[in-house]
């Protein structure tokens, strides 16, 4: 609750200790000022945004090759925001050397965290992590993505909602690559070629390691 001013003028200012993300704000008056008229006027200031958007069309992905000396070897952080009308799609993918992947994908309205140890030689089981969370995620609105690997901790996060999973020591080892693809996986040996699966929609903000995806795609 907050108190208004006493008289005709002044004017009262109040800054909230969190920041708050709403789609709207609703005001309701919980008493008025007993010696005057009745009335109320609000102004709401919000704080700095930055918003870097890209989208895809189905037919398109983002490749960000990074080099290898400015990897984090100890833990990997993806986030990302994406709006899409289509209920499948492929989001990210990483692979290896391998046969080890890393996969997230849109599947029926739900988003699914698919990490693959790929050698049967060394895993004969083919050992694999598959995290599903979310629902009707192809609702044409915004949804936040958090993928956090640390050794073999890995914590994936969509729109708040956490699941997080301890995997078993071999998925410490994960041969992954230098190369991230954003919207579809490219097909090896045909260049601008994508597989079935690609995203048709937009992603907000894509960061990974503290990276802006989006924003290094403008500038180079």
């Amino acid at each position: 609750a907050f108190s208004g001013n006493t008289n005709a003028d002044s004017v009262i200012y109040y800054k909230l200790q969190h920041s708050i993300k709403a789609r709207f704000l609703r005001f309701v008056p919980l008493d008025w000022n007993p010696n005057g008229r009745i009335g109320m006027r609000i102004e709401v200031y919000g704080c700095t945004y930055r918003s870097e958007l890209v989208g895809f069309d189905g037919k398109s992905c983002l490749i960000y090759t990074f080099n290898q000396k400015f990897m984090s070897a100890l833990k990997d952080v993806i986030s990302l925001k994406f709006k899409t009308m289509q209920s499948d799609g492929i989001l990210l993918h990483r692979k290896g050397q391998n046969g080890d992947h890393f996969t997230l994908e849109l599947i029926k309205g739900k988003l699914s965290l698919l990490i693959v140890l790929g050698d049967t030689k060394t895993h004969p089981s083919n050992a694999q992590i598959n995290i599903t969370l979310g629902s009707l995620l192809d609702d044409q609105h915004w949804h936040s993505v958090l993928i956090e690997h640390y050794n073999n901790q890995v914590n994936f996060t969509v729109d708040k909602h956490t699941h997080h999973f301890h995997a078993k020591g071999e998925f410490s080892y994960l041969d992954l690559g230098y190369e991230l693809s954003f919207g579809g996986i490219p097909v090896p040996g045909k260049s601008g070629t994508l597989s079935r699966r690609n995203f048709h929609g937009c992603f907000e903000n894509i960061y990974y390691n503290g990276v802006n995806i989006i924003d290094l795609a403008r500038r180079h």
